[in-house]
């Protein structure tokens, strides 16, 4: 990989939504401004963020997923097929409980109406000095997150059948992103965390599935969707958590049971990796990380308001090396700050203040490259 797309100092994209902009949607659902109206103030704050990414020195920007209700609620409005009901997540942490998610469930046969990112990416290339990083939702979320017996499957015979329709979209919407000129796309696969944890992965078995195999067939989904991509001038990342909503979780687990599957499956440049808890499990896995490709550590926690300190970063990224070089590691947040709009219980100060730890902790281990 190019030395310069290396971006040791990365973030996984969402930013917390700024107050004004709250306001300005809640004005807007209340009938008191009108779309054009909203869009202003999300370009303001859009426009403050990517300045604030660059006078702390990150060399890669976002928009902050600022326009968006959640990481992936571009693909419902951009796509026909998706029904208004939503799938159930048991929620850990501050306030757990079982709550609709954001994702929709696929209820019709899917179609592209438009770019998911038409109203974000050329505003974002248009204020940028930098090179931008824009998100999606990968593929393979859908199998567990949109796809329920009884509604779906009377439009698809079954789950990779669904996914066959995503994987197509999910393509264009990767191929109209390079010819738009962003640099770095991040496919975001949370629930590939449904793999490896042990709740879960008896929750397939009870209902006659094999996780292992289904495994197989969603990382065969998440390349299918890369197949074909020019790779000269874009880093593909993907990203993986255990879910970020309001600081809380929704699954657990080391990545052992997906490592070798995924990891060495996957056609990626660089995988973000949570590992801001003991949930995470340890850094063994990394070894079956084929040599081409990168790891971003994620050990700086966007869940929670305390600071981490530089010298245990720097620990724990000298424990990483005993299983990945030090030259192919990079260091984020574990998540997202908000990956839905109501964001993660912390302050805007707290989150640029981890933002500025990351960039210095990456400076002090890898230098100012």
């Amino acid at each position: 990989m190019d030395s310069n797309r290396k971006y040791r100092a990365d973030h996984v994209g969402s930013l917390l939504r700024p107050a004004e902009v709250l306001q300005a949607r809640a004005d807007l659902a209340a009938g008191k401004i009108t779309a054009d109206q909203l869009r202003a103030v999300e370009d303001k704050a859009i426009t403050s963020a990517v300045a604030k990414q660059r006078l702390i020195g990150l060399s890669v920007v976002t928009d902050g997923e600022i326009r968006r209700d959640s990481w992936l609620s571009d693909m419902a409005r951009a796509v026909d097929g998706f029904t208004s009901s939503k799938a159930l997540l048991e929620w850990h942490g501050p306030g757990g409980a079982q709550e609709e998610s954001k994702a929709n469930l696929v209820g019709a046969k899917l179609k592209k109406r438009k770019q998911l990112n038409a109203d974000e990416t050329p505003f974002l290339k248009s204020i940028a000095k930098e090179p931008v990083k824009v998100t999606l939702p990968a593929p393979s979320c859908f199998v567990q997150a949109s796809f329920r017996d009884g509604v779906t499957d009377k439009v698809y015979k079954d789950r990779l059948d669904m996914l066959a329709d995503v994987v197509e979209i999910v393509r264009d919407e990767i191929q109209w992103l390079i010819s738009q000129g962003v640099e770095y796309v991040q496919l975001d696969a949370p629930l590939y965390s449904y793999y490896f944890d042990p709740v879960q992965r008896e929750k397939m078995k009870a209902s006659g599935k094999d996780p292992d195999k289904l495994l197989q067939q969603v990382v065969a989904g998440d390349n299918s969707a890369l197949r074909g991509i020019p790779r000269e001038n874009v880093t593909l990342g993907l990203h993986i958590c255990r879910g970020n909503n309001r600081s809380r979780w929704y699954t657990e687990g080391g990545y052992d049971a997906i490592a070798e599957t995924l990891f060495g499956g996957l056609d990626v440049d660089r995988f973000l990796l949570e590992y801001d808890t003991a949930r995470s499990g340890g850094f063994e896995p990394l070894r079956l990380v084929p040599g081409n490709k990168m790891v971003v550590l994620g050990l700086v926690s966007s869940k929670e308001k305390a600071l981490e300190s530089s010298e245990d970063l720097e620990r724990r990224i000298e424990q990483a090396t005993q299983f990945l070089p030090l030259d192919r590691l990079a260091l984020s947040p574990q998540c997202g700050f908000a990956s839905t709009a109501e964001g993660n219980l912390l302050s805007e100060d707290d989150q640029w203040a981890k933002l500025k730890l990351v960039v210095e902790t990456a400076g002090t281990v890898w230098g100012k490259s």
